[in-house]
């Protein structure tokens, strides 16, 4: 089975007879008595009766519903009851600050609003009321005032699913915002299902997904890349499907063990923060074949210690790099030994282009114009996956926009075996060192760091950031650390919690250089953040 109506996802794959069990380490924020362990028949009940609550508020077909709450698989099923109704739903993370969120909700205008009550009082201590910019508010947990609750909405009936062209809009995401306000992203049904969705789909050999399969997904379920992973696994119908919702390693460690995984995809900060389980004699990870990371870049120590922890025989980390508005543009492998792949430029060196599906180019920044290979450049992108727009920000869309090619706002190196080599986001790029190369390099010879961070500026050396359990370094390790790299300033040491981060667990680095230097100002232009 291949998915397309993602209204009617959860209904197909239950007539087709998926016998998925789906185990969650909590229950479901629109189903608190539901429990946490669920099969596709249930779910597929409750997108339909998820679809007559949001119905009952008043949801019409072409109507936006905002969705911002705590992190939950829920997200995705919240957006297929808008899908059935013919709505487009909106997927905000409820990590956004509240004069970020005010932002995004004004550009979305959206029909309903559907939000707890924890989201809304903390967006009104810091001065923004989301309610003010939805026509109206549905609470899932509490009844407050001026909005609808619980059993306002209970207990109505779904009207019948509505239909939908391929080219219309199907789902608005946010860019992950680690330099400001994050951008609404629209997709169709023809992107992120006919040419993401469709093309993850497939049994591939090692890769794919197995009936007998365990996946773990722990990652931001407000994001675009759940809602294409909703789409592709429950057509492929593993065995189990493991939900965790937290970062804190001893909460999801019993789901873990109860349920070991063989597939694992999380957040770079979800494995960064779950590595210490990796050290146990029963550590949950010793059955896993496949690990997923997305997002962001990972620091080999931490791909090596995961790979490690497998028993499997030959253990795979797949390392995919895209965007929001493009979906994955390049995968590379690693696996455990010698030949790990995570030397030299280590996971910097995003692999190759997927191919027939995706095209990359490497070009002046000045000029636009290609550079030779093996020279630094703008990486631009060609992809049939491309996301429509930028909601209420079109100019800014057009900005990006180089003929049929992408600007993806990256600096990258083109090699000569045509993989890409990443060296910073272009807001970020200083020419007197690469930021993520010179981050991979020191938490090689920092084994006590959780992350390092190289922020540059508009003047002065690059500022390192050092994450540790403490918050602290000693001086002997830095200065053998930093042998050989360009000058820095002295290291900051501080704990996970002291830094600021997006959703998906990205350093908002913007933010965190104001909070050091109080200075805003970065080395690269941003003409294409």
């Amino acid at each position: 089975m291949k998915p397309h109506d993602m209204g009617l996802l959860f209904d197909e794959c239950a007539e087709h007879g998926a016998a998925t069990a789906v185990h969650l380490d909590r229950p479901f924020d629109i189903a608190p008595d539901g429990g946490t362990h669920w099969t596709v028949p249930q779910l597929a009940t409750l997108v339909r009766d998820t679809a007559g609550r949001l119905a009952a508020a008043g949801v019409k077909p072409g109507d936006r519903v905002a969705i911002v709450k705590e992190n939950h698989w829920d997200y995705d099923l919240l957006a297929c009851a808008a899908v059935r109704l013919g709505a487009v739903p909106a997927q905000l993370s409820a990590r956004l600050s509240g004069e970020a969120l005010a932002t995004l909700l004004a550009r979305l205008s959206p029909a309903l609003l559907v939000t707890s009550a924890a989201v809304l009082e903390r967006a009104r201590h810091e001065g923004a009321d989301p309610a003010a910019a939805a026509r109206a508010t549905l609470v899932l947990d509490a009844d407050v005032p001026g909005t609808l609750g619980p059993d306002d909405v209970r207990g109505h009936t779904a009207p019948a699913p509505v239909r939908r062209s391929d080219d219309q809009p199907l789902v608005i995401n946010h860019t992950s915002g680690t330099t400001g306000v994050p951008k609404l992203v629209t997709h169709s049904t023809r992107t992120i299902i006919g040419k993401l969705a469709r093309f993850e789909s497939v049994r591939y050999p090692w890769i794919g997904v197995r009936r007998r399969d365990t996946l773990l997904n722990a990652n931001s379920f407000a994001h675009g890349r759940t809602f294409c992973w909703t789409a592709s696994v429950l057509c492929l119908a593993p065995a189990h499907i493991v939900v965790v919702t937290t970062q804190d390693p001893f909460a999801a460690d019993p789901l873990l063990r109860a349920h070991p995984p063989t597939l694992v995809e999380a957040l770079p900060a979800s494995y960064v923060r779950f590595r210490p389980l990796t050290e146990r004699l029963d550590n949950p990870f010793r059955n896993v074949r496949l690990f997923v990371s997305t997002y962001d870049a990972m620091h080999p120590p931490t791909i090596r210690a995961y790979l490690a922890a497998s028993r499997h025989r030959g253990p795979v980390w797949m390392q995919g790099w895209g965007q929001t508005e493009t979906g994955p543009l390049t995968f590379r492998f690693h696996r455990r030994g010698t030949d790990d792949g995570l030397r030299g430029p280590g996971t910097r060196n995003l692999g190759r282009p997927i191919p027939v599906k995706t095209r990359l180019r490497v070009v002046d920044p000045e000029t636009l114009r290609p550079v030779p290979r093996g020279r630094p450049g703008l990486v631009l992108a060609r992809t049939r996956a491309r996301a429509l727009d930028y909601l209420g920000e079109e100019a800014r869309w057009a900005a990006k926009q180089i003929g049929t090619w992408w600007n993806t706002g990256d600096i990258g190196v083109r090699k000569r075996d045509g993989s890409v080599e990443l060296l910073d986001r272009e807001v970020d790029h200083s020419p007197q060192l690469s930021c993520l190369t010179a981050e991979d390099l020191l938490e090689q010879r920092l084994p006590q760091a959780l992350e390092c961070v190289v922020l540059t500026g508009t003047g002065g050396a690059p500022l390192p950031v050092v994450v540790t359990a403490d918050g602290r370094i000693d001086e002997a390790d830095w200065r053998s650390a930093v042998r050989g790299l360009p000058p820095m300033a002295d290291p900051v040491a501080l704990l996970w919690e002291d830094v600021p981060r997006t959703d998906t667990g990205k350093v908002r680095r913007t933010a965190l250089l104001r909070q050091l230097t109080g200075d805003t100002g970065t080395a690269g232009s941003g003409r294409w953040t």
